[in-house]
């Protein structure tokens, strides 16, 4: 397996309080890290595409993107010129997360279908086949089920070619595997079948399941597998000197035991020289060299970010 650098990302909702969004954005850059992402939600957030924009614009190397776009909320056409339009005025710096979409109360309060997850799978996949025809040089022409696009030269161009990276996650084997054959960046995340954030996710987030996500994605990654950079959301971060404590702190939040939270690779538990140690060892069985952290935790994380950014 060959190992990728580390590297970390944020991601906020809104601004740091008192402070305005591109504060917020020089900051992290500030810290080291690679790049601020959004979620794209209908509840109390900014915007993502003016958001990464306004990030964009606010720094000079940061990375901008969203964990992740879902796929039902734009048509691929929309969503194309969006990116590539922030791609071109940021000189190549956006990251494009797509996902199929999963918060039930998001489909709910905006009346917008929530179809089988099949069904939902099948439309991301044509609007990933899609965006790529858009973001090549000649104009794009599709049919398929959901979409067709006819003759369509979508400008501007992207900077990056043949197009930026696409960040695809999850946590079942279909929607990783398209991830293994058509992503650059490949998020191992717990299972959102269930709509929500529950114990259900929660038990698709240990070190056993993430071992047998690693084999889907190695299956049908075949030969592209070690060009792929694997990423993980952290979903808990507990800085102590008392492990055990931190441990039965953070699954007390998820009913699971102290035992089973520092078995779950998206929870961070210790201190810095613990946790970079943790990461190394998760990096050797998995092969993840790519966090992204919540925000309130970016403080605490700061001097990890520091210690393993490029090694």
């Amino acid at each position: 397996m060959t190992s990728h650098p580390f590297r970390f990302g944020v991601q906020f909702r809104l601004p740091d309080a008192g402070a305005t969004w591109a504060e917020t954005a020089r900051r992290v850059e500030d810290l080291g890290f690679s790049s601020l992402h959004l979620p794209d939600h209908f509840g109390d957030q900014l915007a993502p595409v003016p958001a990464m924009m306004a990030a964009a614009a606010a720094t000079t190397e940061l990375k901008v993107g969203c964990l992740v776009f879902d796929n039902d909320y734009k048509h691929p056409v929309v969503l194309a010129k969006e990116i590539a339009t922030i791609d071109h005025l940021s000189g190549g710096r956006v990251e494009l997360g797509i996902g199929a979409g999963w918060m039930l109360s998001d489909y709910d309060e905006s009346g917008i279908p929530h179809d089988p997850a099949g069904v939902r799978v099948d439309r991301m996949a044509e609007g990933i086949t899609a965006m790529k025809a858009l973001f090549a040089d000649e104009p794009a022409n599709f049919s398929g089920e959901h979409y067709t696009i006819t003759n369509h030269n979508a400008l501007p161009k992207p900077v990056q070619r043949p197009h930026p990276p696409f960040l695809i996650g999850g946590g079942r084997k279909r929607v990783l595997s398209i991830a293994a054959r058509e992503a650059q960046i490949v998020g191992i995340n717990p299972s959102m079948h269930e709509g929500v954030i529950g114990p259900g996710a929660i038990a698709t987030a240990t070190a056993a399941a993430t071992d047998e996500k690693l084999g889907w994605i190695r299956d049908a990654a075949g030969d592209r597998f070690d060009e792929l950079e694997l990423n993980m959301l952290v979903i808990g971060v507990v800085p102590s000197d008392d492990v055990e404590a931190s441990a039965a702190e953070m699954g007390a939040l998820f009913g699971i035991s102290g035992e089973e939270a520092l078995d779950v690779p998206h929870m961070w538990l210790g201190d810095t020289d613990r946790i970079c140690d943790v990461l190394h060892e998760r990096r050797e069985r998995w092969g993840v060299s790519y966090y992204v952290v919540q925000s309130d935790t970016i403080e605490a994380v700061a001097p990890i970010v520091a210690k393993l950014t490029g090694q």
